[in-house]
């Protein structure tokens, strides 16, 4: 990958505070993309070039995602890493829990997705006989959709239904030159997960700089047939 391959493109990144959020951000950066950080806080982050935030955008609210994408520069590509996660047995899990789930993780991908790709179609059509390129969208889903486990069954489903949302988008829109991806990652190597789980081993966890590596390659102008596809990006996990 090329140190400016993203120079002058315009990015959206969701979920960017958290510990995978902040490496992509920073992948991105170094590939020389403009970064648009819609996020629920009010805070803001330290300011840094060529990075845009944008606080109080609840992801989960359909008019004020439609209204964050159409403030937007003509964009390139579009990351969704909000997402939230549940542990518990079926009989502690109520609807509301389900419906929770539902909502950080796959209401949150299918709004951002609806959207940039308006934003992505309403742009200027390729040139005649060159490779159709209009953008990339990178969802999130998880080993949990592809090999769920006891305890996991409000989160597991909402991930299923972000990987078959993924491919599902990606058979609609690839005549578009639109791109659509999803990466599953197993259990990220992040403080918060350190601290919930001090006895496991860490080393065989995927560190966020090494996922967002495969982020980064997916929404490059290099990836030009990849769409469709649940990556997975386990570690040795």
């Amino acid at each position: 990958m090329n140190a400016g391959e993203l120079a002058g493109r315009h990015v959206v990144v969701t979920g960017a505070s958290g510990g995978l959020g902040r490496a992509v951000v920073d992948a991105l950066l170094e590939a020389g993309a403009d970064c648009h950080l819609p996020q629920l806080e009010a805070e803001l982050p330290p300011p840094r070039p060529r990075v845009h935030v944008t606080p109080g955008v609840d992801l989960t609210a359909e008019s004020a995602v439609e209204g964050y994408y159409a403030t937007l520069p003509p964009l390139w590509a579009s990351i969704h890493l909000a997402g939230g996660f549940r542990y518990g047995a079926i009989t502690d899990t109520s609807l509301a829990d389900l419906r929770a789930q539902l909502d950080i993780n796959l209401v949150t991908a299918f709004l951002c997705c609806r959207e940039a790709v308006r934003a992505m179609r309403a742009q200027r059509e390729p040139a005649p006989g060159t490779q159709a390129a209009r953008g990339r969208i990178v969802n999130v889903s998880s080993r949990a959709a592809v090999l769920p486990s006891a305890g996991l069954s409000a989160y597991a489903a909402a991930k299923a239904a972000v990987s078959a949302f993924t491919q599902a988008l990606a058979a609609e829109v690839l005549e578009n030159g639109i791109l659509v991806n999803a990466v599953a990652p197993s259990i990220i190597d992040t403080p918060a997960n350190r601290a919930a789980m001090p006895q496991a081993d860490h080393a065989r966890w995927p560190a966020p700089a090494d996922i967002a590596r495969t982020i980064r390659w997916l929404v490059s102008p290099e990836n030009r047939l990849t769409s469709g596809a649940i990556v997975p990006v386990y570690g040795r996990a």
